[in-house]
């Protein structure tokens, strides 16, 4: 059953291209509310970090799934599936029209399809699991699976690092094991999608994502990674801003060097993402200083319906 009066505008692109603020224009211009679709905006402790929307923004436009989760509390992007789906379902109930903003990959894909059998591997995550295969070795791995989905560890080439990599990922960024999901198909959602994807010249986003990190190291973000260097083993802190800072506490790099590998990251972040959604036909692309034209797109679109 498709409920033909209800939407979902996905608003998605690189990081530090400016898809919050577009969001809670676009949001005020609809009356509507904004979905995050951040892995890491979710978590409370990392505010700085994430670029979190500020008290202000968030007073501008309704908005859920920021700071509403603990970095000591295993999340994946099959339970963001669920949540951000049974938060629609209640959203919709006022609002024929929500907001979904962010540029967590697998997020968006899991809210708009579903978690299927072999979902694309995030980036991020990959490379995490190749340096520890590098470092550690297999064993390492071999030992990761049989706690994450010892059905499949009976089943799976133990001397193929490939698979059982592969396998690790997949337990990983869905939170169930992955001999649970090799039968799944591609699930469709009762509601419209627009999809609106945002890009711009690359001298100018790279520039944009260095005067950011800038402005996060103005903002705290050293202090804040400092007090949340006791729990940098967790997995909510695998990631860029943090980890940099993390191996400066540890003497491996200075601090200059922690800050321009954090800017080098970003951008490099900022590639892997936009390789991922180029591949998705339904995104519709905008310059996000025209926001004029996605408004105009948008509306075009909930006008014309199904």
């Amino acid at each position: 059953m498709v409920l033909n009066d209800k939407t979902i505008i996905v608003i998605t692109g690189p990081t530090g291209i400016g898809k919050t603020g577009l969001s809670i224009h676009l949001a005020q211009k609809l009356n509507c509310p904004v979905i995050s679709a951040d892995s890491r905006q979710i978590f409370k402790e990392m505010k700085i970090g994430t670029a979190a929307p500020t008290q202000e923004q968030l007073e501008q436009a309704p908005h859920f799934l920021i700071g509403t989760h603990s970095i000591f509390n295993y999340y994946s992007a099959y339970e963001y599936e669920q949540e951000a789906l049974a938060l629609t379902n209640k959203l919709f109930q006022q609002n024929n029209t929500i907001i979904l903003t962010g540029g967590s990959m697998l997020y968006i894909d899991a809210f708009c399809n579903g978690i299927d059998d072999l979902p694309t591997i995030d980036p991020e995550l990959r490379q995490n699991l190749q340096e520890k295969y590098q470092k550690e070795g297999i064993e390492s791995i071999r030992r990761q699976l049989k706690i994450l989905d010892p059905v499949f560890y009976e089943q799976v080439d133990l001397k193929n690092p490939k698979r059982v990599i592969h396998a690790v990922e997949i337990c990983l960024m869905t939170g169930r094991p992955y001999s649970d999901l090799r039968t799944n198909t591609r699930k469709k959602r009762p509601f419209r999608i627009i999809k609106v994807g945002l890009d711009m010249d690359r001298a100018e986003l790279h520039r944009r994502i260095n005067l950011r990190v800038d402005q996060m190291i103005q903002e705290g973000l050293e202090e804040e990674a400092l007090n949340l260097y006791p729990h940098k083993d967790l997995n909510a802190l695998n990631t860029v801003g943090y980890r940099e800072f993390f191996d400066y506490f540890d003497k491996k790099t200075s601090r200059e060097t922690a800050i321009e590998l954090i800017k080098r990251n970003s951008r490099r972040y900022a590639r892997k993402q936009l390789s991922w959604f180029r591949r998705d036909k339904e995104i519709t692309w905008f310059d996000p200083q025209s926001p004029e034209e996605v408004i105009t797109f948008v509306e075009e679109q909930l006008n014309d319906g199904y």
